[in-house]
């Protein structure tokens, strides 16, 4: 058995192998949810979303693949964290390999200065019951859910739109389709700096947003086909962009909408505005997208105030999504 780093980049065929083991798992570990695509699995283990630097392993035994990980390491915030995915081939699992691979992935977190491992795993998936057996400490819970959009009307989304209106005095709405447009690039900014307030692990830091960081999300996106599109509400007396929401559109997996962003600025909460621009943007993706099934988002259990506004929006919980953490330390020190 031999565990050898490679460049997802430069050696498409050993990344074409770890997303075909990925692919292949995918009913066990993540049953639900749109499908993977091998374009997102790349940009992924390439770090081109976050520009952070990554590290990408794989188990070969006898001339086959039996494993690998991806290790990401954030170079600006959340310095003294990893995070970790490691994936065994069906076939080879409840064999040690999973352990083997954890402790190797901390031996490099440990070489980075880091201390905590962080990951994630499906609720009641064969991943949380591996962590749970390596003595991982569960953190946060994301909820997954649907919007079917064959259940939205036309009726309902005007009802929806005349209550967050009559709430939204002295703010206006606008959208636009693709990048961010350089007038609104500095609020747009200042809107993902906004999230820092959502609920996080108290071993996560907030991640630090800048103009590089939104136009390097941009074009990973692009790289890969996808577009976006975009609702903000405008505070009419500054002119300032005061809510976002986004949303994504894969050409690969047509049927399905990705929500990305949406905030509120804190000067600018309880005027309704979260839900203002979302309905606005599900009316703007009936008109240019209709063949968009079902969108999907994702977030906190503890963030009452984003959950009403899409059960408010007909959304439905899809499963469970848990944060695990483990001290490096306890991998990688004597006696591991």
């Amino acid at each position: 058995m031999r565990i050898e780093q490679f460049d997802p980049a430069a050696e498409a065929d050993r990344t074409r192998l770890c997303f075909e083991m990925e692919s292949a798992a995918r009913p066990v570990d993540c049953p639900e949810g749109p499908p993977g695509t091998l374009a997102s699995f790349a940009a992924w283990w390439q770090g081109t979303w976050s520009g952070d630097p990554t590290e990408a392993w794989i188990a070969i035994d006898a001339g086959q693949p039996a494993g690998c990980y991806l290790l990401e390491l954030p170079g600006r915030d959340n310095t003294r964290n990893a995070w970790v995915s490691p994936l065994v081939r069906l076939d080879r699992r409840l064999g040690g390999l999973g352990r083997r691979l954890l402790r190797h992935a901390a031996g490099r977190a440990h070489a980075a200065g880091r201390t905590t491992l962080l990951g994630y795993a499906m609720a009641g998936s064969a991943g949380a019951a591996f962590a749970r057996a390596a003595g991982a400490r569960q953190g946060l819970t994301e909820v997954r859910r649907v919007l079917d959009m064959a259940s939205v009307t036309a009726e309902s989304l005007s009802k929806l739109a005349a209550e967050a209106e009559r709430a939204r005095a002295g703010y206006s709405l606008l959208s636009w389709h693709g990048p961010v447009p350089e007038e609104h690039l500095d609020d747009v900014v200042a809107l993902e700096a906004a999230m820092t307030d959502a609920p996080r692990s108290e071993v996560e830091e907030p991640i630090q947003w800048d103009r590089a960081r939104v136009r390097r999300m941009e074009q990973a996106n692009e790289a890969r086909g996808m577009t976006s599109y975009s609702v903000a509400a405008r505070h009419d007396a500054s002119g300032e962009l005061a809510a976002l929401t986004a949303i994504g559109v894969d050409p690969q997996r047509p049927a399905w909408g990705f929500q990305w962003i949406t905030a509120v600025t804190r000067p600018h909460r309880g005027h309704r505005l979260g839900l203002g621009v979302k309905v606005t943007m599900l009316e703007l993706l009936a008109r240019r997208e209709p063949q968009i099934q079902t969108i999907i988002t994702s977030n906190s259990e503890t963030n009452r105030h984003m959950i009403a506004i899409n059960e408010l929006l007909g959304y439905q919980v899809l499963d469970y999504e848990v944060g695990w953490e483990m001290s490096v330390a306890d991998l990688a020190g004597p006696g591991s």
